[in-house]
């Protein structure tokens, strides 16, 4: 790496160990370029926007905090720019005579911080002294006074001890009563008999009642209320030390929970202002089918597709997610393909059959899903799982994945098909949306929109489906800017596989598996349930 300064936000990110050195060396090449270094770090998939977000958070914070400190040293050393008693604010030129005497102070004065030495123990660079990691060097940010700008004296202030690679220092400040996990006897008796009452969702909620979701419906324990200190025990007990820290310093986490003799679960905790919060959902142990999940058998022939995209839609807790597992589950079964998936976090494990399986967890596993679906493409797959498309990276490297002769499987959190061609195509600025109808008129095979409804008799709940297959007539609507069009085609395509929501909530109704009340709280043209009158 040449002796170019790292922007703070770099060094910010390469402190909490989002990046590696290797990385920012790139970085430093394209500084010339004009593109903020933020920016860049997120757009080669380094960082995700979410932890962009938190560097300029840091970056603002940091800045003031210096600002402030040192202006305070400023005023009581020098005479000339000490504040008269009261004063809330200095005179301007008595601040600037502050940050010229900032940056006349020597460079002993601002040594950086830097990642760990080859034995792994942490050092700080001496001034002007060039740190080796592996086989890449990184040049001391602030080597020279005539080098000083006011965001290399803020990231001075990370110099140690000052700034600890802590939670508190870098994080929400959150902490636990303990940070060592206790016995998780009392979850797995929770989660165990979960289970048994046929509960979809556990919610732990500090100062709130033990509530399960049967049904699609939310009942609380009216005998389990758990206090601030036995929910954070229980939350605890369900994290690693790893996870521990990063709940303590973001404020939440996505997790796969596996509980010997109980179950796998996926899991969000959360702090909220009682305390420490958990939700897990169960999943299957084994890949659902079809005919489990009260799917028609029909969907089969999404898997008969070798490239394009077929996305699954619908509102969180809808059942897009086992509806994906069991079409993955279906692939892996009868054909000797190359199977990728991408997931945060990893929901159903599927075990190679007739298909090599490998499952990424985004965060984990890989930094972010765009990186993963970069290198997807040199990694030979023949079927690319997206667990959720959620930005415009991911739906731009699944859209070319598509294109370039592999078969894309994804979820998207949109209520009807029309929607979702409308969301994927309004991610993109507009001045490249005319090129991406295009593309999805060619690449997009079908969109399967999803609902649960409860059953009449109260025994669970059943899919209603709404079904989009792109043939040649939707593709040149999809193309010629005609989506609205999209509808009315579907409702007369019942012979090309194609229906809307409310066809297949009539159905339901019709053979009396659904009540007409709730098909019609579902029903986004009412008119159209005509059954149970």
């Amino acid at each position: 790496m040449n002796d170019k300064k790292l922007p703070l936000v770099a060094r910010l990110a390469l402190k909490l160990k989002w990046v590696t050195q290797e990385q920012l060396a790139s970085v430093v090449e394209e500084l010339d370029s004009g593109q903020p270094a933020e920016d860049f770090l997120v757009t080669q998939g380094f960082i995700t926007e979410r932890q962009q977000r938190r560097l300029e958070s840091l970056k603002r914070e940091l800045l003031a905090k210096h600002r402030d400190r040192r202006a305070a040293e400023g005023a009581q050393s020098d005479p000339a720019t000490s504040l008269p008693k009261g004063s809330p604010h200095l005179e301007k030129s008595k601040k600037a005579d502050v940050i010229h005497a900032l940056a006349s102070r020597s460079a002993e004065e601002l040594a950086p911080v830097t990642e760990g030495t080859p034995n792994g123990s942490d050092s700080v660079a001496e001034p002007g002294q060039r740190l080796r990691s592996s086989d890449t060097e990184v040049a001391d940010p602030i080597c020279t006074p005539e080098s000083k700008t006011t965001e290399d004296l803020a990231s001075a202030s990370m110099k140690r001890p000052s700034f600890e690679a802590t939670a508190e220092s870098v994080g929400l400040g959150l902490s636990f009563r303990s940070d060592h996990p206790e016995p998780c006897d009392a979850l797995d008796e929770i989660l165990q008999k979960a289970l048994e009452a046929g509960a979809s969702d556990v919610h732990l909620h500090a100062e709130g009642y033990l509530a399960l979701r049967v049904g699609g419906e939310l009942i609380a324990d009216q005998t389990r209320h758990l206090n601030a200190e036995t929910a954070e025990r229980l939350v605890v007990s369900a994290l690693t030390d790893v996870q521990r820290e990063e709940l303590r310093r973001f404020g939440e986490l996505d997790f796969c929970l596996q509980r010997q003799g109980v179950g796998r679960f996926r899991a969000n905790a959360y702090r909220q202002q009682r305390g420490f919060d958990l939700v897990l959902r169960s999943i299957p142990s084994v890949p659902p089918t079809l005919e489990e999940l009260g799917l028609p058998a029909d969907l089969e022939h999404l898997t008969d597709f070798h490239q394009g995209m077929v996305l699954l839609t619908g509102p969180a807790g809808c059942g897009k997610s086992a509806t994906l597992a069991a079409l993955v589950n279906l692939i892996n079964e009868n054909r000797q393909e190359h199977i990728l998936t991408v997931e945060d976090p990893i929901e159903v494990l599927h075990p190679s059959k007739g298909c090599l399986v490998n499952q990424r967890h985004a965060g984990r596993h890989t930094q972010s899903f765009g990186r993963a679906l970069r290198g997807a493409l040199r990694e030979d797959p023949d079927v690319i799982v997206i667990g959720e498309l959620r930005d415009l990276e991911t739906i731009s490297l699944a859209m070319t994945a598509a294109e370039t002769g592999h078969f894309v499987l994804a979820t998207l959190h949109t209520n009807n098909a029309v929607r979702t061609i409308n969301r994927l195509i309004g991610a993109f600025p507009s001045g490249e949306q005319a090129q991406v109808r295009a593309m999805l008129s060619v690449s997009l095979r079908a969109v399967v929109s999803q609902r649960l409804v409860p059953r009449v008799d109260g025994s669970g709940r059943l899919p209603a489906l709404e079904v989009l297959r792109i043939n040649k007539a939707i593709g040149n609507l999809i193309r010629d800017e005609k989506t609205i069009q999209i509808r009315s085609a579907m409702q007369t395509g019942r012979n090309q596989g194609m229906y809307l929501l409310e066809q297949s909530l009539n159905e339901r109704v019709e053979a009396g598996q659904i009540s007409r009340e709730s098909a019609l709280k579902l029903a986004e043209e009412k008119k159209l349930i005509t059954a149970g009158l």
